[in-house]
């Protein structure tokens, strides 16, 4: 049976060496544990890259000159571990150490911290956020009670619910959070990876748990999940990557698992378009496969330390589109696969 093109082309990509990074950015003088690109918005708007840093900045990087345009510091020095834009560049939400969430006014360069959210929660469990209307986000985070998420509506900072854990669950801490709706204005949900290595599906509306997998003998580090194909993905200190799928009837079940070579897993992403995904490696390295058979595409071996986390940019020319990496090495490398992908 004769390959077709894009078969082929594959074929010859897995015989070529991994590519060298496209550049590397330099100068946030301490690791780098959160990447978020901001390419939207209509030419000739400059794609921008924030970074989060162990030393509680926030750099924001231009992606033309490659150079830093803003340093922004809001954390008291303490790490910051999350960072999102929210419906443009102009609006940033970070989380920091300190135990708080704040909100940047950065439009006609302002540096100005307008609101925070102070979350009493001792771990790195990074929130997650959901647009839900125009102007109105859910946000999710690590509560001040060990095990509970508190999901709050913003700007408002409403309380919306407390997702608590059934008495003698014993999940542990939530390490992970993915707020999610199957389509504009439908009911949200939440995943949520916990300490003893389960994932938790959660109806916020009603504030309950509709279903718990157990997925990793050790805390799930990331996760991520492909709403369209109701499958997602999760890693942990472990050798294993765990794939797993929500069924019509909302119950969670393993679909797949994929050894690792080396273990430990920091961060887990799917590319928007759905084809591809990337994991950062306690080994150094990124790594990428295809999502619909999870099948090893590339070992991008680069860093010299911990790879933190790893974030796609979300550009409208898909040649333009990027993987970014961030280290404990200090640096951030950014690579031009999606051509090759």
């Amino acid at each position: 049976m004769s390959q077709g093109p894009k078969t082929q082309r594959l074929t010859v990509l897995m015989a070529l060496p991994p590519p060298d990074p496209q550049f590397v950015l330099r100068g946030t003088s301490a690791p780098v544990h959160t990447l978020h690109f901001s390419c939207g918005g209509p030419e000739p708007d400059i794609p921008l890259l924030f970074s989060g840093s162990e030393n509680g900045f926030i750099h924001v990087w231009n992606l033309k000159t490659h150079r830093v345009d803003t340093a922004l510091d809001g954390h008291g020095r303490k790490s910051v571990y999350c960072v999102e834009t929210m419906g443009g560049k102009d609006r940033l939400l970070s989380q920091g150490r300190d135990q708080r969430i704040c909100l940047w006014d950065l439009a006609e360069g302002r540096t100005s911290v307008t609101d925070s959210v102070f979350t009493e929660h001792m771990g790195f469990c990074r929130c997650s956020l959901l647009k839900v209307a125009q102007g109105r986000w859910l946000m999710a985070m690590a509560a001040r009670s060990l095990e509970e998420v508190q999901i709050l509506e913003l700007p408002s900072k409403t309380s919306v619910c407390t997702l608590k854990p059934e008495v003698g669950a014993k999940l542990g801490m939530p390490m992970c959070l993915k707020l999610w709706q199957l389509s504009c204005g439908s009911q949200p949900v939440l995943l949520a990876g916990y300490e003893d290595g389960s994932v938790v599906l959660w109806n916020v509306s009603m504030g309950k748990a509709l279903s718990q997998l157990s997925c990793h003998q050790e805390p799930v580090m990331s996760l991520d999940f492909d709403s369209e194909k109701a499958k997602g993905i999760s890693g942990s200190s472990e050798k294993v990557l765990s794939i797993w799928c929500l069924n019509e009837q909302q119950n969670l079940q393993v679909y797949k698992t994929h050894e690792l070579v080396n273990a430990g897993i920091s961060d887990i992403t799917i590319r928007p378009d759905k084809k591809i995904l990337a994991t950062a490696g306690w080994d150094h390295r990124i790594r990428i496969f295809s999502w619909k058979k999870l099948k090893p595409l590339a070992v991008l071996d680069y860093h010299t330390a911990t790879v933190h986390c790893v974030s796609f940019s979300d550009h409208s020319s898909p040649w333009d589109r990027l993987l970014a990496a961030g280290s404990k090495d200090q640096r951030i490398s950014v690579w031009s696969i999606y051509a090759q992908t």
